[in-house]
């Protein structure tokens, strides 16, 4: 994520592919320890308990379509991130550029959030990379 930062750098994790490559992994390890190690607690995640008996098929197929989901979720969530603010940063840039010659009092200010979205950046980098693992 950090790698995005450089100049004329490529963020490989604005990739969903990438992104899926490594959250597909990811999760099918969590979710085998966890059925491996502790089975009846994960089982238990798949009925919330005192669930009325009507019910109990109904939750154990949205649970277990929950929990295949959650990879997708969690690739997309860091690809958006990502190229969002990796975007939003390349447009503010630009502008900062254009105005240079036209308004440089708008053109400094416009460098100055420039660089308060980059520490911003910084800061999600590292989130995402923490929510990822």
């Amino acid at each position: 994520n950090l790698l995005g930062l450089l100049p004329h750098s490529f963020t490989p994790t604005t990739q969903l592919s990438m992104n899926l490559g490594m959250a597909i992994p990811l999760w099918a390890g969590a979710v085998i320890t966890g059925f491996r190690y502790k089975t009846k607690a994960s089982l238990a995640h798949f009925l919330p308990q005192g669930t009325p008996v009507p019910l109990i098929p109904m939750l154990v197929i949205i649970e277990t379509i929950s929990l295949f989901i959650q990879p997708m979720a969690l690739a997309v969530r860091l690809t958006a991130n990502i190229t969002a603010g990796h975007l939003l940063m390349h447009l503010i840039g630009g502008a900062a550029l254009a105005l240079i010659s036209t308004s440089p009092t708008t053109a400094l200010i416009t460098f100055i959030i420039l660089i308060l979205l980059t520490i911003l950046e910084f800061a999600v980098a590292l989130i995402q990379a923490y929510v990822f693992t």
